[in-house]
């Protein structure tokens, strides 16, 4: 039986470019191979005269025999350029499908970007709040100066490993299945060093500790990330160094709580200043401040101040300052003073002249009463 024509088998041109005969290729190696056709022995026949034709015509000495003596310039029979013999699934299922298992023929090997790297900082409130600028120590892996990172010592160059032909990846072949895996002799780099530099043994990386100022802006809170770009761990063989992450985390204030934008705090209030009103010296960030108490005024009540809490970082709205506060009973007194407090007490009278005076109190106790009343009956 007479052999198809390689370019009619493929559906493409005599003058047609190797990129355009592999693409029509792996088209049909997609739609014949026998995975997909289960068994069947007529289209496993032309599944391998597909992989016949795209042999010959991708290798440009056997492309040229064929053009110029057709079938029989590339049969080993007739003394032609020989296309090796029957098809081999594991080749073409490594040119198809290679790039699921990891990559095809001829990728080469990327040199791993440099590890990204976390540093913490702790931070007082007043510095999140005003923004500072910090130096820290950083221990980490540069490129080593001696070769340059390349690892290979002064006046040498890394090879290209002989196993994988620099790929990084031999290809193992298990019936129909080719696996990339990790070239043993280079370890995945595509190359070998045979004299490696003295100073980091091969590795194109030494330990140091760097120094570096860091920016911090003002307002930055807890959680918050601030990126210094190439200042990570040195790639390998001169690849890309990777990032530095400074993690900021503020200390608990003695005095105030932060809720994004704004703080919070408790001010004690003495028992007469809540009963008869004044002026109270409230802190800030900035410094004490007055706030005017009226009278009556209960423990829990929230007083606002406006424009004394945290710029934000992102979008430059100032925060409020929130103050909550908290009667303080009188503690220690004295017998007089306990005299005084009785006498007060005697003064607010019974019934309903004490409720005029303590009308939560009286509230409290009038539901509590309907609440007995409503269980008996």
């Amino acid at each position: 039986m007479s052999k198809r024509d390689y370019y009619e088998v493929l559906g493409v041109d005599k003058g047609t470019g190797e990129r355009e005969i592999k693409k029509a290729y792996k088209k049909l190696a997609m739609k014949y191979h026998p995975d997909r056709t289960q068994g069947d022995k007529a289209l496993e026949e032309k599944f391998k005269e597909i992989q016949e034709a795209y042999e010959v015509l991708t290798d440009s000495q056997k492309r040229a025999a064929y053009d110029q003596y057709g079938h029989a310039g590339v049969d080993p029979n007739r003394g032609g350029a020989g296309f090796g013999g029957g098809a081999d699934f594991g080749d073409i299922f490594g040119d198809v499908f290679g790039d699921i298992f990891g990559g095809g023929r001829g990728r080469q090997s990327r040199a791993r970007q440099g590890a990204d790297l976390r540093y913490n900082l702790e931070m007082s409130l007043e510095e999140a709040v005003r923004g500072k600028e910090v130096e820290i120590r950083v221990p980490t892996l540069v490129a080593c100066e001696p070769c340059h990172g390349s690892g290979a010592k002064k006046g040498s160059s890394p090879k290209t490993c002989p196993t994988c032909h620099g790929n990084g990846q031999v290809q193992m072949r298990q019936g129909f299945f080719a696996v990339q895996q990790t070239c043993p002799t280079c370890s995945g780099r595509g190359k070998i060093i045979s004299d490696p530099c003295n100073e980091c043994h091969g590795q194109g990386r030494t330990e140091k500790t760097k120094t570096l100022s860091v920016k911090i802006p003002a307002g930055v809170d807890t959680g918050d990330r601030i990126r210094l770009s190439g200042e990570g761990e040195a790639g390998e063989n001169g690849a890309p160094p990777g990032d530095l992450y400074v993690q900021v985390h503020v200390r608990e204030h003695d005095i105030f709580t932060r809720d994004g934008n704004n703080l919070y705090c408790e001010v004690p209030l003495s028992f007469t200043t809540a009963a008869l009103g004044g002026e109270l010296q409230v802190p800030t960030l900035e410094g004490k401040v007055k706030l005017k108490i009226s009278p009556e005024t209960q423990t829990g009540r929230m007083f606002r101040l406006r424009g004394k809490g945290v710029k934000s970082v992102r979008s430059g709205v100032v925060g409020d300052l929130l103050c909550k506060v908290v009667v303080e009973t009188p503690v220690n007194l004295s017998s007089k003073q306990k005299d005084l407090l009785r006498e007060l007490e005697d003064s607010m009278g019974q019934g309903t002249d004490a409720a005029k005076h303590r009308p939560k109190e009286q509230g409290f106790f009038d539901g509590v009463k309907k609440f007995f009343d409503d269980l008996t009956n």
